[in-house]
């Protein structure tokens, strides 16, 4: 069994936003392991303990450029380390510039990127260029480049933080931007069900199962609950099943179908997602300048 030290009681609490009691009693159970903990949690206190989980980690911006035919479309996640210089015009700049070089030249992965040429110098060399003028540290986490099947449409949010680009077949503008909205509103992990990845659905069975068993249920009834709670989690996470931000009595596959229209893809960006934020001790910080300030 694993120890249960204060710093593993406090990534819980900052996953799932659970009391802290909760979290030491679920990892008590849980022997130490933190997944089996979470789940723990979900089964004991809803849907609510994994609120936390989405949130931003670390700083940053979401760049997007679309050609003018909408055949073509980049996607480029800068990071920073403060919010500070996420809005630095310099910083959203070579952000932009990145965007471009996606674009036009079709990088194979970052440091094909990296490589390319920026301002009469390289992308790295204006990186590192900027990390020394801002004071900290910039990097150039991840990007995408686009081919339409249809048409692309895009939607920045937030101050960047949340990107969408949609490809879509049929519709018009309208409706691909109100779909790159919708996507950034509710963050779906694919266009239909079978996109969804197996192992997520499995997790959403065994929290169903475990909270159906609780109910005293007959096995008919409570494999109909568990069956039931999938569904509604598939259509939760689905764009096709959820229901349209601008008319709750339509399901966006509803809307599509009205409009003649198919969604051939979707990229969804959100700054710092799945990276720890950094932790400022601001009195370390007063002592570390008391100290280089008495040098």
């Amino acid at each position: 069994m694993a120890e249960i030290t204060a710093a593993l009681v406090k990534e819980l609490r900052e996953k799932t936003d659970a009391p802290m009691m909760e979290c030491k009693r679920a990892l008590a159970e849980a022997q130490g392991d933190l997944e089996r903990a979470e789940e723990l949690l979900r089964v004991k206190l809803g849907t609510k303990a994994g609120k936390a989980a989405s949130r931003i980690t670390a700083e940053g911006i979401v760049a997007i450029l679309v050609a003018e035919d909408r055949k073509l479309g980049a996607i480029v996640e800068v990071n920073c380390e403060t919010d500070f210089v996420a809005k630095n015009d310099e910083f959203r700049a070579f952000a932009a510039g990145l965007a471009a070089l996606v674009l036009a030249k079709d990088p194979a992965d970052v440091a094909a990127l990296a490589a390319l040429p920026l301002g009469g110098s390289t992308v790295e060399a204006v990186r590192t260029g900027l990390v020394g003028k801002i004071g900290e540290n910039v990097s150039v986490r991840r990007f995408e480049r686009v081919v339409a099947q249809g048409m692309l449409s895009s939607y920045i949010h937030g101050g960047s933080k949340i990107g969408v680009l949609v490809d879509l077949a049929g519709g018009d503008a309208e409706l691909g931007r109100d779909l790159a909205m919708q996507i950034a509103a509710t963050r779906p992990k694919s266009i239909a069900a079978d996109g969804v990845a197996e192992s997520d659905i499995e997790r959403e069975r065994s929290v169903a199962r475990q909270k159906a068993a609780e109910s005293g249920k007959s096995a008919e009834i409570v494999a109909k609950m568990v069956e039931g709670s999938v569904q509604k989690f598939l259509k939760e996470v689905t764009l096709l099943g959820q229901v349209f931000v601008k008319d709750d009595k339509l399901s966006v596959e509803q809307l599509l179908k009205s409009k003649s229209a198919q969604v051939k893809g979707f990229k969804l960006y959100v700054v710092g997602e799945g990276l720890a934020k950094r932790q400022n001790d601001f009195a370390a910080e007063v002592a570390a300048q008391a100290a280089a300030a008495g040098r």
